[in-house]
């Protein structure tokens, strides 16, 4: 492996690394809204207790 060959790959893992670090915690956000938009709506369409339903 060449000096150059060496140069473009670290250049490269560093990109694949970066593009990790930008993705991973979009996704993980968008995981957990998610999550709490489901958790949501499944509380708004519970019934309510009352003191009829003790």
């Amino acid at each position: 492996m060449s000096y150059r060959d060496y140069v473009i790959a670290a250049y490269a893992v560093f990109a694949v690394f970066l593009l990790w670090d930008f993705l991973v915690p979009r996704l993980q956000i968008r995981a957990a809204l998610r999550a709490v938009r489901r958790r949501l709506a499944r509380q708004a369409s519970a019934p309510t207790p009352t003191e009829l339903h003790r």
